[in-house]
């Protein structure tokens, strides 16, 4: 089976091109192939499909084989490959994901996609739909103890679920130990990923994630978007703002015209490969 390996600021994920290829068992699959010393070595498993909706489709992996609904950074590196690639010569093209359509945005000079922007909708803050089961209509500020230490909870989807959390330096957060923690703790009946975020001013952002079904990964989209959401609804940053991630940077901006949350940044090849078994 022939692969590629791609990565959008750090963001790794082996991608497979469905009009060419067949996976039986997409789940196994990415367990084995992500595992970093074993296997390719990656965040999880992308596959590009046809759709008879949009003008491809996206499923994603994690690398414990489970399946997510929403990736921003794999939605920027699908819209190099398949222009890129000959698979489109579309710039504006639409993406069927297992949140939704998604609307991708390709800058393109001399042949090349430079950088991609990802219409990634509406962000979702009923709790009954992130999901997270605690009272209310919106989830800012919910106060819960673990260990000897209490953490403010704010939840949102941005097509999957997300728990931000407020730090004073994320370089010395306990992601690690407090990640995994939270990704399955009671209240989550889907799991979550967890955001460790730092407001540097109202127009720069920094976090690291504990992505679930991954673990800490050096970038990831939807958790950029739900951080600036975030950050946003509790008056602590603009809504447009500059992402700082551990793998780099991304552009977000929350219209308050549509509602819906944008992020644009890079999406780069690694190599192409086979895979033998």
């Amino acid at each position: 089976m022939r692969f590629t390996k791609m990565q959008g600021i750090g963001n790794d994920y082996i991608y497979v091109n469905c009009f060419e290829e067949t996976v039986r068992n997409p789940g196994m699959l990415a367990r084995r192939m992500s595992r970093r010393h074993y296997g390719v070595g990656a965040d999880g498993l992308v596959l590009i499909e046809p759709s008879d909706v949009a003008d491809f489709g996206m499923r994603i992996f994690n690398s414990d084989g489970s399946e997510s609904e929403m990736c921003g950074n794999a939605s920027r590196c699908i819209g190099k490959y398949v222009y890129e690639r000959g698979l489109t010569d579309k710039t504006s093209l639409t993406l069927m994901t297992g949140s939704g359509l998604k609307t991708l945005n390709l800058n393109v000079a001399d042949g090349r996609v430079r950088s991609v922007r990802v219409d990634m909708g509406t962000p979702e803050l009923n709790p009954r739909m992130i999901p997270v089961d605690l009272p209310g209509e919106i989830i800012l500020g919910h106060r819960l103890e673990l260990g000897n230490l209490v953490y403010a909870l704010h939840c949102v989807s941005m097509g999957n679920p997300h728990c931000v959390l407020f730090v004073r330096n994320p370089d010395n957060a306990d992601v690690e130990h407090i990640g995994p923690l939270l990704e399955n703790y009671p209240i989550f009946p889907n799991r979550t990923n967890v955001e460790f975020v730092q407001v540097e001013d109202r127009t720069h952002i920094r976090l690291r994630v504990w992505e679930r079904g991954a673990g800490e990964t050096l970038a990831c989209g939807t958790g950029a978007c739900a951080a600036l959401v975030v950050s946003v609804l509790t008056g602590r940053a603009d809504r447009n703002a500059t992402v700082e991630l551990p793998g780099g940077e991304l552009e977000v901006s929350w219209s308050a015209e549509d509602n819906h949350v944008y992020q644009e940044g890079p999406a780069e090849f690694v190599y192409d490969g086979e895979w033998a078994e």
